[in-house]
C-alpha cells in the first residue's frame, strides 16, 4: 500500500494518516478467524459426535480435556478476530495532521475506541512549535517516526502506528515539515 501522501497549499500542509485499514490487518483477521473456527467446530464436533470439519474426523477426540480445550482455543480465537475486525472497520488510529499558516493553527487529528473519547483532537498555534524530532531506531523492533516538539506539552507524534517509513521517507516528511513551519529538525 503506497505511503500517505502530503497536500501542500502555499499556506496549509494537510498529511493524512493511514489508521487500522491496511492489508497486514486484514490479513491476520482472516487468518485467526478461519483458524478459529476450526477449533470451535473441532470442539463442538468431539461434544455432539457430529463431524462438522470435512477434512478431518474429530468425532473421534475426548471431549474432555481435548475437545473442551480445542472448544476454549475457538472461543478466544473469535474474540480476538472480533476486536481485529471491529479495529478494521471502526479504522481505529486513522486521521491527519493539519497545519496551516494562514489561522496560525495546528490540528493533529485521530480516531481511537468507541466512548466519549472516539475523537482525539490537538489544538494549538504554530508559534508554540519548537523543533521538528526524527527518531530513527534500528533493531528487532524498529521505530521510525516524526514528532512535533511543542511548548508545554510532551513530544507529540506525527507518522501512522505499526509499519516504519523508509528512511528516506522519513527524512523528506521531517525536512519537509520542518521547512514549511520554519523551525529546526532535530535527530538527522
Amino acid at each position: 500500500m503506497a505511503a500517505p501522501t502530503t497536500s501542500t497549499d502555499n499556506r496549509v500542509l494537510r498529511q493524512p494518516i493511514l489508521g487500522s485499514r491496511r492489508f497486514s490487518n486484514y490479513w491476520w483477521a482472516t487468518i485467526v478467524s478461519i483458524g478459529a473456527s476450526g477449533f470451535l467446530l473441532a470442539g463442538l464436533s468431539s461434544y455432539f459426535k457430529v463431524n462438522f470439519l470435512p477434512w478431518t474426523n474429530p468425532t473421534q477426540l475426548v471431549f474432555v480435556p481435548q475437545g473442551l480445550a480445542m472448544g476454549g482455543y475457538g472461543v478466544a480465537g473469535l474474540l480476538l478476530a472480533l476486536y481485529l475486525w471491529l479495529s478494521i472497520i471502526l479504522d481505529i488510529g486513522s486521521g491527519y495532521n493539519d497545519f496551516n499558516q494562514e489561522t496560525g493553527d495546528i490540528r493533529i487529528f485521530r480516531w481511537g475506541f468507541p466512548g466519549k473519547n472516539r475523537q482525539i483532537e490537538l489544538n494549538f498555534p504554530t508559534e508554540d512549535v519548537q523543533s521538528v524530532r526524527v527518531e530513527i531506531k534500528e533493531g528487532l523492533n524498529p521505530r521510525r517516526c516524526i514528532y512535533l516538539r511543542v511548548k508545554g506539552r510532551r513530544d507529540i507524534p506525527l507518522t501512522r502506528v505499526g509499519e516504519p517509513l523508509s528512511l528516506s521517507e522519513l527524512e523528506n516528511q521531517g525536512a519537509t515539515l520542518a521547512r514549511f513551519l520554519g523551525v529546526p529538525i532535530e535527530g538527522l
